[in-house]
């Protein structure tokens, strides 16, 4: 569980924020038109660590589905079994990281080749940059601006260890990714912006019409759209060379529902933008499995997941990194957005 809606202090704090933690200030939800270039908009996070409360309450996503459609689950036993890794269950996570490790021991040494690239070490001077970053100074000061979006202090924060990422976060890295593949010759990518999905499924198609103006998503090869469900981030990516949709969640959670909703509006974008049908039975979506992709083991980690899954599968690369990369990944992270490039 990652973001948390905010309207000031008094509801934070009945979510168990602590209230010596920084709460950045609100801004209204401004609807865009570009995939990745949102007004600066109400932040859908806390920038202070998870209490045990937060971890213990009992949490439901949103609905899914219309009217004569079988909703989607709720929190499943395991995943609020997860989100209460803090009070009592100290075994479970033990357990749990117990079978992670052996994972990691057991993997061949191709497999580790494979992550190599990803362990690399940070120099002595990145970590001072990193850390000035993370460290004290004005919440609002601007540390990084491109893709029409400026990233400040307040936002870098949310990238200390065990705090939720917000969406101006997310939103620069997706922009990060894009980047990369045009330079480098990955699959030819798109990503929406974390307010996408949401205003598609409450206003429908015509409330995000306009979101892909200048842009044929039918040209690209994949296409990237972050899902917030209240407190959790996941990924659905589009592969348009496939005809497939996944839904990629790190707490197991399915996402049929969601592809539906994302099938329908590439019906829709279709027929209007170059009055195509698609042939719907040519195309499949599918949620990927708990043991197909790497899980968190806590309840502050889905966004790291979100983001890292859209740069595994960006570059058509098997997802192999873990939960223990996970620090390592939010210091790089903090780096990538100050330079605006990926490492």
């Amino acid at each position: 569980m990652d973001t948390l809606k905010t309207k000031g202090w008094g509801e934070e704090q009945s979510h168990g924020v602590r209230t010596t933690q920084f709460v950045p200030k609100q801004y209204r939800v401004v609807e865009t038109r570009g995939p990745l270039c949102p007004v600066r908009s109400e932040k859908r996070c806390s920038k202070g660590k998870i209490s045990d409360k937060e971890k213990t309450v009992g949490i439901r996503f949103e609905n899914e589905g219309r009217r004569g459609h079988q909703l989607e689950p709720d929190l499943s036993e395991e995943v609020s079994a997860r989100l209460r890794l803090g009070s009592g269950s100290n075994g479970l996570f033990r357990r749990k990281m117990s079978i992670l490790e052996t994972k990691e021991k057991n993997c061949s040494g191709k497999e580790r080749d494979k992550r190599t690239d990803d362990l690399l070490e940070l120099t002595e001077d990145m970590e001072k940059e990193i850390n000035n970053a993370l460290g004290h100074g004005p919440q609002d000061e601007i540390l990084s601006s491109a893709f029409k979006l400026r990233i400040t202090r307040g936002d870098i924060q949310t990238l200390r260890n065990y705090h939720w990422l917000n969406d101006e976060v997310i939103n620069f890295y997706m922009n990060l990714l894009v980047e990369r593949n045009k330079k480098q010759g990955y699959p030819v990518l798109h990503a929406f912006s974390t307010f996408f999905y949401p205003k598609l499924k409450s206003g429908g198609y015509q409330a995000v019409k306009r979101w892909t103006k200048g842009v044929n998503l039918f040209e690209q090869e994949l296409i990237l759209v972050p899902i917030h469900r209240k407190v959790h981030w996941s990924l659905v990516v589009i592969d348009l060379r496939k005809k497939c949709l996944k839904y990629l969640d790190s707490m197991g959670q399915k996402g049929n529902r969601i592809c539906e909703i994302l099938l329908q509006y590439l019906q829709d974008e279709s027929k209007t933008k170059r009055n195509v049908d698609l042939s719907l039975l040519e195309w499949t979506h599918y949620s990927m499995k708990p043991h197909e992709i790497p899980q968190q083991l806590n309840g502050s980690d889905c966004g790291m997941f979100t983001c890292k899954y859209a740069d595994y599968m960006s570059r058509d690369k098997p997802i192999t990194f873990t939960q223990h990369q996970m620090p390592l990944f939010r210091k790089k992270m903090v780096w990538e957005i100050l330079h605006q490039q990926l490492l």
